[in-house]
């Protein structure tokens, strides 16, 4: 078990209420809202050698406001607190690009703190309206459910080894460091997800695409048949796709009647059917995945 997952299960076991836990977004019905809280540490989720503040504000934000869309929810507010040995020339250039994705995602920054530390960090609380729409659940997948899953993985586990000199690459290499730096997200499709699908399960693929398919199997009892060639990706290498984590995609189980209904309102250039819902072992290819390699936060 990888620290976060023990650390969690402390804290569920520890709380004399946990029924809000488990999801990455709170789900509070009679307010209509979803609450996230993210944080990034420097040298532990990103290196300013490597990262510019600017496109650090960017990145911040996208990666806060993937967890309302995995939710169904429509970000609308945020605070952020940034502490650390920070100057006036970080500080602009972070908000200058934080400002950039709330224009383009029509969000508020509404709040947040200042202070001064050894490291940078970065922690942001979002807050999404969940009016009009149906929140998902990790719990909700059944066996018979199509997978769908949105969005290219491997591509910013790739653009992290360029960037950090692990890997050497002349072919598509603005790409994959684009996709490391400013995660593509899919809001139309968590829109039309969320307002057309009541029981489905929903989830970034944030910390890599097998940590969701390992989450949801847990939390809903199930298991999957995947079909690897049928993941969008732009390299073969199996354990960046399924592994690399950062790609913010959108892992999604929903009943076959409701795939049918909505697969005309769907981009199909940016989600594909992979696979379906079976009763137990997550299976690629037919073959059984036992040994986890997803992202560790410690």
């Amino acid at each position: 078990m990888k620290k976060e997952e023990l650390f969690l299960n402390i804290i569920s076991n520890t709380l004399k209420n946990s029924e809000f836990l488990g999801d990455d977004c709170a789900y509070l019905p009679e307010f209509n809202l979803v609450v996230s809280s993210d944080a990034l540490v420097e040298d532990v989720h990103f290196n300013l050698k490597t990262i510019s503040p600017y496109q650090l504000g960017k990145k911040a934000l996208l990666v806060n406001i993937s967890d309302i869309l995995a939710s169904g929810a429509k970000p609308e507010y945020l605070t952020i607190t940034l502490s650390g040995s920070l100057d006036e020339n970080f500080i602009k250039d972070f908000y200058k690009g934080a400002d950039e994705i709330c224009a383009l995602y029509d969000l508020k920054i509404i709040g947040g703190d200042l202070t001064g530390g050894d490291k940078i960090n970065i922690s942001i609380t979002i807050f999404g309206n969940t009016k009009g729409r149906n929140i998902s659940s990790r719990k909700n997948a059944k066996p018979g459910f199509a997978v769908l899953l949105a969005g290219y993985h491997g591509s910013s586990a790739k653009g992290f080894k360029i960037l950090n000199g692990i890997e050497d690459c002349s072919a598509n290499k603005e790409y994959f460091i684009k996709s490391h730096l400013e995660p593509t997200l899919y809001p139309k499709i968590s829109e039309i997800i969320s307002q057309n699908c009541k029981n489905y399960a929903m989830m970034d693929t944030s910390d890599g695409l097998f940590d969701a398919l390992k989450k949801i199997s847990e939390a809903s009892s199930v298991g999957f048949n995947i079909e690897f060639n049928k993941i969008l990706k732009k390299t073969d290498d199996f354990n960046n796709v399924l592994f690399g984590g950062e790609d913010y995609g959108l892992f999604i189980c929903i009943g076959d009647e409701d795939y049918q209904r909505i697969l005309p309102l769907l981009d199909t250039k940016n989600i594909t059917k992979i696979g379906i819902v079976t009763k137990d072992k997550i299976l690629i290819d037919g073959k059984e995945i036992t040994e986890d390699l997803s992202y560790e936060h410690f």
